[in-house]
């Protein structure tokens, strides 16, 4: 089931790109497991979804450790606090929502003692909703500017949760900001910028036409989760 529902992901994905006029092989399908067991994992990696985001640090761990037989890229996809930053510097791939000095400092930290640089995305609140994190989008090229002292931090590019709406076009909007920011952004302070991480199960075919290249899909791949 599983393995059929990625098949149906990535046939949506070819499709808007072919819209967009975009190569298939720019965006990347990241799995987002939260809640879900390691066996349901273990299915979506064998069945090439080998992108793998998590929201908690200690549900990543305990995944990372039952499939460590895989070739997992492990994406730290939630809000991450500064002191479990040291349980995944070591590995994780990406992060991919960064908005504090103090985090990118405690991460440029913890990659230097594990000698190897991290790539980070900057997340950006282009909703305006008080409830999710993120710069505003004027306050974002300052901050990119500040993190070039960073030797163990690359930043990769831009991230963005949009609304929740049930019509995915009401997401464009949104998208399309992140997307004129990343370019604005591209190129200052030797930032590459080449990321954009946003799009989710109900808007990533809107967010891959305005750009995205890593969509986090959860539940079109796992099924709904439960809600507690």
């Amino acid at each position: 089931m599983i393995s059929e529902r990625i098949d149906e992901i990535r046939r949506r994905m070819d499709a808007a790109c072919r819209r967009a006029g975009r190569n298939p092989s720019e965006v990347t399908l990241v799995a987002v497991a939260k809640t879900f067991p390691a066996s349901d994992v273990r299915e979506a990696v064998r069945a090439g979804a080998t992108s793998v985001g998590e929201n908690y640090v200690q549900e990543l761990l305990t995944k990372r450790e039952a499939l460590d037989d895989l070739p997992v890229a492990w994406h730290f996809i939630g809000h991450l606090q500064s002191n479990k930053v040291k349980s995944i510097a070591g590995w994780v791939r990406m992060i991919h929502a960064v908005d504090s000095l103090s985090l990118v400092g405690e991460i440029d930290r913890r990659a230097a003692q594990a000698g190897r640089t991290i790539e980070c995305l900057v997340e950006v609140n282009t909703t305006g909703e008080q409830s999710k994190f993120g710069l505003k989008p004027e306050d974002t090229p300052a901050f990119v500017r500040s993190l070039a002292g960073y030797e163990h931090v690359k930043v990769g590019g831009l991230m963005t949760i949009g609304p929740f709406l049930p019509d995915p076009e009401g997401s464009r909007p949104m998208f399309r900001r992140l997307r004129e920011l990343r370019n604005d952004l591209a190129g200052q302070g030797g930032v590459t910028m080449q990321h954009l991480s946003m799009g989710m199960t109900g808007d990533f075919e809107v967010a891959i036409e305005e750009g995205a290249t890593l969509v986090r899909i959860g539940t079109a791949i796992f099924g709904s989760r439960n809600k507690t």
